[in-house]
């Protein structure tokens, strides 16, 4: 079973703390690798820069450094590139990103920058041979015509050089499955990998979600009515919620997660646990020696 966490960089002193707590919580679960995202017009470019390089220097974590085309020239973006790569960064999950305004404002290509996620896949490559990840829609992207639409932007991705791919999260299982069932019949078979985000908080996820494109399914919204002001009934039923989604993963065979942890560790560690992964054995012993 293989699993990834996706990470934002913090904003202020009090989130950093947050954000390395959760880090060193889910690191002795030994991922496959850590994303860090990159802000709405590549406003966070400097933290996110900050924090994958601190990942590098203090953990045993690998980070794949998101990557956006917005807000900035190919000169620039080459540049933070060339930066990852002298830094010891192997692999960049490359997107078009939200436009400064966020999701729902209108995107133009910066005069003289990469077009899409496509374009900016290849010029990756052209610099360093990075593994490089990419988006996928299940439900199209707020701003496609179609899902075929999408699925067509995504065979461009794999044609620059993409080798993977990880899905907008989603609540209802088979929406991923008829995804995919589109996906390998368009003759796509790189891994599709599920992005999932615990619940940790109702109305902010469904505003995500309202965003994004991704629909909230209403039994979800029955689950956690009248929870808003009892914090630990909700994250019990946010456990079971994930769980159930998870598993039922599982049993139709998927073995690897991208888990939108929000900075927040533990819902994603408790699935985590759910899927078998324990922490290694190193962490383990470490922990024992500093608590003697």
């Amino acid at each position: 079973m293989d699993v990834s966490f996706e990470f934002f960089p913090p904003k202020t002193d009090a989130m950093e703390d947050t954000l390395w707590r959760s880090i060193r919580r889910l690191e002795p679960l030994r991922p496959k690798y850590v994303s860090v995202t990159y802000g709405a017009g590549g406003s966070t470019r400097e933290r996110t820069h900050a924090t994958v390089g601190r990942m590098l220097r203090e953990t045993t974590l690998k980070p794949a450094a998101h990557l956006t085309c917005v807000s900035a020239t190919k000169e620039e973006i080459d540049e933070v590139i060339r930066d990852y790569w002298d830094l010891g960064v192997r692999q960049i999950v490359a997107l078009r990103g939200d436009p400064p305004g966020g999701v729902g404002a209108c995107y133009e290509r910066r005069p003289g920058g990469y077009a899409n996620a496509a374009d900016l896949t290849a010029g990756i490559k052209k610099i360093a041979p990075f593994e490089i990840s990419v988006g996928c829609y299940p439900e199209k992207h707020p701003e496609s015509k179609s899902v075929e639409a999408d699925i067509d932007m995504l065979k461009a991705k794999i044609d620059a050089g993409a080798t993977g791919a990880i899905t907008q999260f989603f609540f209802d299982n088979e929406v991923y499955f008829r995804y995919l069932d589109r996906v390998r019949a368009a003759g796509i078979d790189i891994p599709i990998v599920p992005g999932l985000i615990p619940i940790h908080n109702f109305k902010q996820v469904s505003s995500f979600a309202e965003r994004s494109g991704a629909s909230v399914p209403d039994w979800i919204g029955h689950r956690f009515e009248g929870l808003d002001e009892d914090q630990e009934t909700r994250h019990l039923v946010a456990a079971a919620v994930a769980a159930e989604q998870v598993l039922g993963l599982v049993d139709q065979g998927i073995t690897e997660f991208h888990f939108y942890t929000l900075n927040r560790a533990d819902l994603v560690y408790a699935i985590c646990y759910l899927l078998g992964l324990r922490p290694a054995k190193a962490f383990t012993e470490a922990k024992v020696e500093t608590a003697t």
